[in-house]
């Protein structure tokens, strides 16, 4: 093997200190250490060693940190004055992770663990260290081995010790003290320690990732599920595939099990299959493995036991298996550290949290996940195991409950006599009442109806024949229009339609004249055959019939709305709720007419009539109806008022549908409302369930999930509004081009918002991808800005200058956006030097940025001058005016940097070193007075022209006069620039408007700072 050169092994330690944590880094680190050791050089030794037990530090290898440090305190023993101050003060500070390496490795025996402890406390008292680390250590070796006396000794050392350099950071600090708190049973007075870190106050590398993972339990206990919910959505992105948090994904997946929500659970162990082999760490094995068993153990008792789960160690498991293998090494290493410890704590604790039950019923996350397959086998065991029916009085009074909900076609009513078909199938068939039997059919072939089930026809004819043989002629009139309806439904010929129909009416008028539902059921007919009848006529019209809207034609909807009036002029005393129903159609009519002011008093009036009624269950559609037209007419408040009524009368609806579209209905309403958006994301969570239990997940709960992440965003929630969007962004975009466009534009703000700027480039460029083909260019210039304004924060330099190069060409087509190419060229002049900073590129620099000035040029002359008496005109010109001041400004700054620039290579070389441009090309001499002389008229420029744009760029002139006085004193005119602040000054505090105090305080410091 050929060794490497000191230079190579520099080269080596730079790209492993930069490379992703893991195996391979961490495979590379020791290699390089042998390499360091072989060329014998001692500080380069020292280095690698270093590099080492941080590679450990940060992967799932952090146990084998021991050797490397023991090494490294070798080579510090052997000659301390090798070692820097910084070089020291890292040695000792690794000395607290090798104290936990020790803890967590059942190998090393408790004797030796003990000894390394004690040799940390005698090393950081010579050292003069706190021992507030010290007494930490030793806290949790006491609980481990149960002795919780010495633990809590140790608790009160450690929070009474001073700190120093020495001491965790505070983030981490409060994650142990709240741990503590937690395992004494105290989950308020860990969040409330917690508190500073989960807010964003107190962070570091691993935190808030680890507190938000650690706080989910104790914030279900508590029944606080909204922090909960947030903390996992938000932990979870910062966690996810990190090697060295797989205990904090643990948690996250137990969270998922505990909280109903077992199938994002197994997605995120899907996530991280590839890590759930065994760990050189045993106890973040054991953390990992543990989160993961109650996930298991949750779907075993679901009945997914025989389900297929991820593979492990490369060979196929169930979810049961799974169980009994992860459990049995689980429990292998806890017995390791009991047999360590002394002490059965480790292994008794593992028992208490893998049989943890749930902690909740179903928690929302509004995240999209997969809903879980049920399985045959628990539907058979249900069915098994159905216990007798209870007395004959208590199914009687349930009877009773189910008919007089049906015939007020009350929500519950399908529920009822799904119940009551559970227990009649239960007793023999010779024990249940005929007419009984036959209500359970019926409401069986009602719903192989509503399904579009191939035999529902048939089901229907058996119910009818079953009623006749009873005498119930009533209902056998009620299956005749149902067979009617299925017909429709099935798309059967017009003609034989007509005929069930008219079989179903003559069915209701032959009914005795004093049965009470006689009227009902011929009302119900009528309505039907109106409904069907306008239906029919539009598909004998022709294909091409819904799409023809010339003026003076209603292609039948005149017809159809004299027929509805009719209806309701007929009914509306006796049969309320018919004619609110008959309303609600004559509402949808006006607003296939395109007329919805008439629609508008149709709903309201639909809706009131079905809630006097005493059925407020029926008036939701038309709310929710209602509460869409008034918001497409601008009147926001009556569509708010118009959704809540919805909402309040739907608390009855069983219907899952029915329910997201209420509340999501209520939540796009309250998003359009300043001050509301954190109800609207309750609302569109709560919607976003509805439609993931109505089977709708793709449909109506992805645009819920996008309320919900806009709503989310409204609040300044980015990362919980990000992972909802990237959740459902598969549905979003099958919903067309310009919602495709739209949601990764979104996408892209939230992850610019979080710093992701590789990734918030990506969903720019995506978009205008698909924008491409689009015959308005603008869009696509935007987006290709926005990604290239993300690139060069990226610093992926070349990228972002064909990415702005591409938008400037779109928006030169326009003709029409002077604004967005000049900042576009702006944004070139300052990459231009960067990296490479040759006179070329300065000059690159100067020639873009006169462009943007050429071009605000040319824009000025066209619009008509201040004054003109246009107000749009007028912002216009003012608006091009602030940019030209803002380039003149920039151009300034630009210069500023070509002068420092050529400055400090004039010092390098002064101390030997090349300076020369261009990669030690022949240096150009720079007139830097001229450039500074420069920089002060641009500047003043920029000042008087933001002076002429008035008070609204009072901020932006003070910029300007404090960048010129500055250039001034740089050039030894330090009076000269003093002037213009204090005329500037003096110029504010006569304004008779007055000037805000900010302005006046900054203006003041940077004088006296002048002066000084």
């Amino acid at each position: 093997m050929t060794m490497l050169t000191r230079e190579e092994i520099e080269q080596g330690l730079a790209e492993n200190k930069s490379s992703p944590n893991g195996a391979a880094r961490n495979a590379h680190a020791e290699a390089l250490v042998g390499a360091a050791e072989a060329v014998g050089d001692g500080a380069l030794f020292r280095t690698a060693l270093d590099n080492l037990i941080n590679a450990y530090l940060w992967s799932a290898e952090s146990s084998k940190m021991l050797v490397p440090f023991a090494r490294l305190l070798q080579e510090y023993d052997k000659d301390p004055a090798s070692f820097d101050r910084w070089d020291a003060h890292s040695l000792f500070w690794q000395f607290k992770w090798v104290a936990t390496a020790i803890s967590d490795s059942p190998e090393i025996p408790l004797e030796s663990a003990v000894g390394w402890l004690d040799e940390m406390e005698r090393r950081y008292r010579i050292a003069g260290y706190s021992e507030r680390p010290v007494r930490e250590a030793e806290l949790w070796l006491a609980d481990a081995t149960g002795e919780d006396d010495r633990a809590e000794r140790a608790h009160r050392a450690w929070l009474a010790a001073d700190r120093d350099d020495m001491s965790d950071c505070h983030a981490c600090e409060l994650n142990g003290q709240g741990a503590y708190a937690v395992l004494r049973g105290d989950d308020a007075r860990a969040l409330e320690l917690w508190q500073p870190v989960l807010a964003g106050e107190r962070t570091c590398a691993e935190e808030p990732h680890r507190l938000l993972a650690t706080s989910l339990l104790p914030l279900l206990r508590l029944g606080r599920f909204d922090e909960a919910r947030s903390h996992h959505v938000r932990g979870y992105r910062m966690a996810r595939g990190n090697e060295s948090l797989l205990p904090s994904i643990g948690k996250h997946i137990e969270f998922c099990a505990l909280s109903g929500n077992e199938s994002r659970g197994l997605e995120i162990l899907a996530e991280h299959a590839a890590h759930m082999s065994p760990l050189v760490n045993v106890d973040d094995q054991m953390a990992f493995h543990g989160g993961i068993l109650v996930l298991l153990r949750r779907l075993t008792e679901l009945g997914h036991g025989q389900s297929p789960a991820v593979p492990y160690e490369g060979v196929p498991h169930t979810v049961s298996e799974l169980y009994e293998v992860l459990r049995a090494d689980s429990l292998e290493i806890a017995r390791r550290f009991d047999a360590r410890n002394g002490t059965t704590r480790v292994s008794d604790r593992f028992l208490a949290r893998i049989g943890r039950e749930p902690l909740v019923g179903v928690l929302p996350l509004g995240v999209r996940s997969s809903a879980l397959p049920r399985p045959t086998a628990v539907v058979s065991a249900v069915a098994a195991a159905t216990v007798p029916a209870p007395p004959s009085a208590d199914v009687e009074e349930l009877v009773e409950r189910a008919r007089q909900a049906r015939e007020q076609r009350h929500p519950a009513a399908d529920a009822l006599w799904a119940e009551i078909g559970v227990r009649v199938d239960a007793r023999p068939e010779d024990e249940v009442d005929p007419l009984l039997a036959a209500d359970v059919a019926d409401q069986r072939a009602l719903t192989a109806a509503r399904g579009g089930a191939a035999n529902a026809a048939e089901l229907l004819e058996a119910v009818r024949d079953r009623y006749r043989e009873l005498g119930r002629s009533e209902r056998a009139a009620l299956a005749e229009l149902r067979l009617a309806s299925a017909a429709a439904q099935s798309g059967a010929e017009p003609q034989r339609i007509r005929e069930l129909l008219a079989v179903a009416l003559k069915a209701a008028e032959a009914l005795d004249a004093d049965e009470p539902l006689r009227g009902r059921r011929i009302a119900l007919a009528e309505l039907s055959s109106i409904r069907v009848e306008s239906y029919l006529r539009s598909v004998e019209a022709g294909p091409g019939h819904e799409h023809l809207h010339e003026p003076g034609q209603d292609h039948g909807h005149g017809e159809l709305a004299a027929e509805l009036d009719a209806f309701v002029a007929a009914y509306e005393q006796d049969l309320p709720d018919l004619a609110a129903e008959a309303e609600e159609m004559l509402g949808r009519v006006a607003l296939s007419q395109g007329d919805p002011e008439r629609a508008l008093p149709l709903l309201a009036a639909s809706a009131a009539r079905a809630v006097s009624a005493g059925l407020p269950w029926q008036a939701v559609d038309a709310l929710v109806l209602r509460a869409g037209v008034l918001m497409s007419v601008e009147r926001p408040e009556e569509a708010e008022e118009a959704a809540r009524s919805a909402l309040e009368h739907a608390a009855e609806v069983t219907e899952a549908q029915t329910q997201g579209v209420v509340r999501l209905t209520l939540a796009d309403i309250l998003l359009r409302r300043t001050g509301a958006a954190a109800e609207a994301a309750e609302h569109a969570l709560t919607a976003a369930h509805w439609f993931d239990q109505a089977g709708l997940t793709a449909d109506g709960g992805a645009q819920a999930r996008l309320v919900l992440a806009r709503a989310y965003a409204r609040e300044g929630r980015h990362a919980d509004a990000a992972e909802v969007l990237q959740s459902t962004l598969p549905d979003l975009l099958e919903h067309g081009e310009g919602q495709a466009v739209s949601v990764r534009e979104f996408l892209g703000d939230l992850l610019r918002q979080l710093g992701d700027s590789r990734a918030a480039a990506e969903q720019y460029l995506l978009a205008a991808e698909v924008a491409k083909g689009w015959e308005d260019t603008r869009p696509q210039a935007a987006l290709a800005q926005a990604a290239a304004e993300q690139l060069s924060a990226a610093r992926l330099d070349q990228e972002a200058r064909a990415a702005y190069e591409r938008s400037l060409e779109l928006y030169r087509v326009t003709g029409d956006a002077p604004v967005a190419e000049v900042r576009i060229l702006r944004s070139l002049a300052w990459m231009a030097p960067r990296g490479d900073a040759n006179e070329a590129a300065w000059a690159r620099a100067r020639d873009l940025m006169d462009q943007a000035a050429a071009v605000l040029d040319v824009a000025l002359a066209e619009v008509a001058p201040t004054g003109s008496g246009e107000a749009g005109e007028d912002r216009a010109a003012a608006q091009l005016r602030g940019e030209l001041a803002q380039t003149w400004l920039q151009l300034a700054q630009l210069l500023d940097w070509r002068v420092t620039s050529y400055e400090q290579t004039d010092e390098e070389d002064e101390d030997g070193e090349d300076g020369g441009d261009g990669g030690g090309s022949r240096r150009v001499e720079v007139d830097t007075e001229a450039l500074r002389l420069e920089e002060i008229e641009l500047t003043a420029r920029a000042g008087h022209l933001y002076a002429e744009l008035g008070r609204e760029h009072l901020g932006d002139r003070l910029q300007c006069v404090q960048y010129a006085a500055w250039t001034e004193q740089e050039i030894g005119r330090e009076e000269a620039g003093a002037a213009r602040l204090a005329a500037l000054i003096e110029e504010f505090r006569a304004m008779p408007e007055g000037v805000p105090d900010e302005l006046l305080e900054r203006a003041q410091s940077s004088l006296d700072s002048l002066r000084s």
